[in-house]
């Protein structure tokens, strides 16, 4: 990249809590007297996915006072700043996900804390959740989207990869997560590149992009690379 002073350059706005509606989720700045109990079941209950927690800091929660606490600070929290994923045909709430690093002046933020219910992996809903953070955030005047994970966390990389971030590097020894070590992975999608990965994310969620049992007829890649 050059080294030229940037024209006009203007420090990106910070993002704020409000909601961001799509065609198929809605993400709310997180409540947890509103989405606590539908979080607690999509995350900790009988048919959450026990492969959830294994790559996180924090959680299994074992107690609900446990878990209430953890949604408590995270929605005092201005960065990161979470919203849950709201799945409009049943108003309830499916999953986590959040900005975090947010750094306005240097144009810098990062999506991360993605904690699905097993309902919503390996959908459309989720998919659309991380359009619509990406999309406000180069609203904003972000230049510079980050994606972090555990370099052994398969399901993460493969996901920044379907999305069109691009990998630029492991940070060895990077952090101590649950007294394991983690090298981290880092991804990043740039302002100049995001205008054809919002046009791939927008054909991709388009309707007639899926059959009538639900199956994507082209793939997100596919898609970007035609």
């Amino acid at each position: 990249m050059s080294n030229q002073p940037l024209l006009h350059w203007q420090p990106a706005k910070a993002p704020e809590r409000q909601p961001l509606s799509g065609q198929r989720v809605r993400l709310e700045p997180l409540d947890p007297t509103r989405h606590g109990d539908d979080l607690w079941q999509a995350l900790q209950g009988s048919q959450a996915d026990p492969a959830l927690w294994d790559y996180m800091a924090y959680g299994p929660f074992g107690e609900r006072s446990a878990f209430d606490a953890w949604l408590s600070g995270n929605a005092a929290s201005s960065n990161p700043l979470f919203y849950s994923v709201i799945d409009p045909a049943s108003a309830s709430a499916q999953g986590l996900l959040s900005f975090l690093n947010i750094v306005p002046a240097h144009g810098s933020i990062e999506i991360g804390n993605i904690c699905y219910g097993r309902a919503m992996q390996r959908s459309a809903q989720a998919t659309e959740a991380i359009y619509l953070l990406a999309q406000y955030a180069f609203e904003l005047g972000y230049r510079r989207l980050e994606w972090k994970c555990n370099a052994q966390n398969a399901r993460s990389t493969r996901a920044a990869e379907r999305f069109g971030f691009s990998y630029e590097g492991l940070f060895r020894q990077h952090l101590v997560i649950k007294d394991r070590n983690r090298d981290t992975a880092w991804y990043a999608l740039l302002d100049n590149e995001w205008p054809a990965v919002q046009r791939a994310f927008e054909r991709w969620l388009a309707a007639d992009n899926f059959d009538a049992t639900g199956q994507q007829r082209q793939t997100l890649a596919a898609l970007r690379n035609s």
